[in-house]
């Protein structure tokens, strides 16, 4: 057997050879970026500073718009500095750092995403139980557990790859670096962190999927049984927000895990991972703030009493 020289180092692979279109891809996803921590920032200040946004429902809005700003700021800033710099490389302790926040963020949505899911449930299924259920102690639970499990799983997928050796080729067909991308670069058995990915991944996302989609199964039933249009209508309005997201959600979780990475599929799957990782977070605020009247009237309260009160000139 041949020596293996262990790199220190990973190169992402650039978006684009072309200069033109190198800067077109900056300024886009530049102001993609600025775009989404603006509006989740937004959202986020609204539901702190809005004492009719203190509600459940906007509590768990309030951490996904904190959680879309942590994921876009993951992966965008190293991004942007690589494009304009060409500078694709980045350190081995370096690409593991930035595999943990991903998994954290990516994991930490699931769940709270399922957190709200069983939120809509209660309000529209069991509307008089609502406060007893989900009161104020249980969301702060229910958002320490999510953060927890999140935290948990990262360090038990990080910590594996100690055991792991890295010899090279050290391309990684991505913008950033994520767990499938690091196992093909190792040059030691892998089958032990295979089954770690494969079986508690298994475990979390099954638990997040059921809590997750169950709660609409028997918001459907309910929301069937009511008489008049009108009254399915309001039903429904309450959670199509929700929905969207969620639909966007794992339909890119679905594409970029578990389709294979073939070299046919994988300009596509690039793609789909920046949808995944820069256009969702900015899309999630825009849904909401499109379909909650609660958060356009927040909003045009916040603005209407910036009118009326000014910042007072500062006086030289």
């Amino acid at each position: 057997m041949k020596n293996q020289t262990s790199i220190t180092s990973v190169l992402l692979m650039s978006l684009s050879d072309d200069q033109k279109t190198i800067h077109v891809l900056f300024i886009f996803f530049l102001l993609i970026y600025l775009m989404t921590v603006f509006s989740n920032f937004l959202i986020l200040l609204l539901v702190v500073t809005c004492a009719h946004l203190h509600t459940p429902m906007y509590f768990f809005l309030g951490n996904l718009a904190f959680l879309d700003m942590s994921f876009s700021s993951v992966t965008a800033p190293k991004m942007l500095f690589a494009i304009i710099t060409q500078h694709w490389s980045m350190s081995l302790s370096e690409c593991k750092a930035q595999m943990f926040f991903v998994l954290y963020c990516a994991c930490s949505e699931a769940f709270l995403l399922a957190s709200m899911s069983y939120d809509r449930y209660v309000a529209i299924c069991r509307p008089l139980h609502y406060s007893q259920l989900i009161s104020w102690g249980t969301c702060t639970k229910i958002v320490s557990l999510v953060s927890s499990t999140a935290f948990l799983a990262s360090i038990i997928y990080t910590l594996c790859l100690r055991r792991l050796s890295f010899c090279g080729p050290n391309l990684i067909h991505n913008f950033f670096c994520d767990l499938p991308h690091l196992l093909q670069i190792s040059c030691t058995d892998i089958s032990i962190n295979v089954l770690v990915v494969i079986g508690l991944g298994a475990v979390l996302s099954s638990i997040a999927f059921v809590i997750t989609f169950y709660p609409y199964v028997m918001i459907f039933r309910a929301v069937l049984r009511i008489g008049t249009s009108d009254g399915k209508s309001k039903a429904f309005s309450t959670c199509t927000s929700h929905l969207t997201v969620v639909l966007i959600y794992y339909a890119s979780v679905i594409f970029i895990y578990l389709v294979p990475d073939t070299s046919n599929l994988l300009t596509l799957n690039r793609v789909v991972t920046v949808i995944y990782t820069l256009i969702t977070p900015l899309l999630n605020p825009l849904i909401y703030s499109l379909r909650s009247k609660d958060l356009k009237a927040a909003l045009q309260r916040a603005l209407h009493i910036h009118r009326l009160h000014p910042a007072p000139a500062t006086r030289r």
